[in-house]
């Protein structure tokens, strides 16, 4: 991948954190910044990425940091390819760490609208298309005017239930209450080229580009990055109660390729306005692409992190998923089945501020094993002597 493409459009005024695998000497995972001159391991300063985001202004704090160079972008970028990598050199990881990671569902309207045909189609993908003018046609296609929990929006949730069409999708997507879920366990997140997996008994399934907030334990969203919130439609579609056999599955969640932190350049006003590409390459040919404008989200961004600290504490922060506007309904296999991931699909998520994210699609049960949790995170840095004089 092109540096070009690989970095934000502004380049290197941007404050860019990551994480790497770092093989010298004892190897493991490092913080790291992303420079104009290569990739500074920053081990010596700080441990986690959690812990960097617990200061008061963590870009002032990284750009005072000297670091360790590790190499250049361009090759830390080649070897980050899990295809190809070679494991004695260094390569990128998911930019998060002892965060838990959360997503909120239903946040767009048009999005919406495909949860609840996925749910009157029980997961049957070869219904969706039939369904599809039948929903729009009873619940209308555009909700993005209304405000979730206003009257106008409790209005029409009565005037729904009067028809007998009302959903769970639509509780969640106008009503008072958002859906927030967990979903991947603390360092299982895979990063830029590494695979993204869905299961083997998946077949209606789709990627979900999206911004991905990093939040600390205060609450004070500290910077941003993106997100492919793999899901499994079949799956979720028989029942919402199947939710985390839908979302939490191995490699299916993916982050990266940094966090770009809030400074004089990039605020939280970006974020409302960032327009993420997604483009989809199949070994047979087929290309797929896709918008998610977060302009046209229902809930505000800091709605959305007071809904998931309201009854909870994260003592180590989260990364919080925004939700998509993106649900495609484009023929891949056969005319009405919709699209689904091919083995071997390239999935590229670029936004102006952020970059891009780019995996490959294997199954779940063939993608690496995860491995490397807390316990062995921990294990790792004291070996490496690091607890010794910085903080975890």
């Amino acid at each position: 991948m092109p540096i070009e493409n690989f970095l934000p459009t502004d380049r290197y005024a941007a404050t860019l954190v990551t994480r790497i695998w770092n093989p010298l000497g004892i190897a493991g995972p490092s913080v790291a910044v992303v420079r104009a001159d290569g990739v500074y391991d920053l081990s010596n300063h700080v441990l986690t990425m959690s812990s960097l985001l617990e200061a008061e202004q963590p870009a002032a704090l990284v750009q005072s940091y000297t670091g360790t160079r590790i190499g250049t972008l361009d090759d830390l970028l080649a070897n980050s390819d899990e295809a190809t990598r070679d494991v004695s050199k260094p390569f990128f990881l998911s930019p998060c760490d002892l965060q838990v990671i959360k997503a909120a569902g239903v946040t767009f309207a048009a999005s919406m609208v495909e949860r609840v045909i996925e749910e009157k189609a029980g997961g049957d993908a070869s219904r969706a298309q039939a369904l599809r003018s039948q929903v729009l046609g009873q619940i209308g296609a555009d909700l993005s005017a209304i405000k979730p929990g206003s009257p106008q929006a409790m209005q029409l949730k009565a005037a729904l239930q009067a028809q007998g069409i009302w959903s769970q999708y639509l509780e969640v997507g106008i009503g008072p209450d958002a859906e927030v879920f967990t979903k991947a366990p603390v360092l299982s997140s895979v990063g830029t080229g590494s695979f993204v997996g869905i299961r083997k008994d998946s077949h209606w399934n789709n990627p979900e580009p999206e911004v991905v907030l990093a939040v600390n334990s205060r609450g004070v969203i500290q910077g941003a990055t993106l997100g492919n919130d793999v899901n499994l439609r079949d799956i979720e579609g028989r029942s919402a109660l199947l939710l985390g056999k839908a979302k939490d599955n191995n490699a299916s969640c993916s982050i990266g390729p940094f966090i770009r932190l809030f400074d004089e350049t990039f605020t939280l006003d970006h974020v409302r306005r960032e327009v993420l590409q997604l483009r989809v390459t199949g070994e047979d040919g087929f290309v797929m692409e896709g918008v998610n404008s977060m302009d046209q989200i229902s809930r505000d961004p800091l709605e959305l992190v007071e809904q998931v600290l309201g009854a909870h504490q994260y003592p180590d922060g989260f990364m919080l998923f925004l939700g998509t506007l993106f649900a495609p309904t484009q023929d891949r296999d056969q005319e009405g089945s919709g699209f689904t991931h091919h083995i071997g699909d390239r999935v590229s998520i670029r936004s102006e501020h952020l970059g891009v994210l780019h995996n490959r699609v294997r199954y779940c049960e063939d993608a690496a094993p995860w491995q490397f949790g807390l316990r062995a995170l921990v294990n790792n840095l004291a070996t490496r002597g690091l607890l010794a004089h910085a903080q975890l």
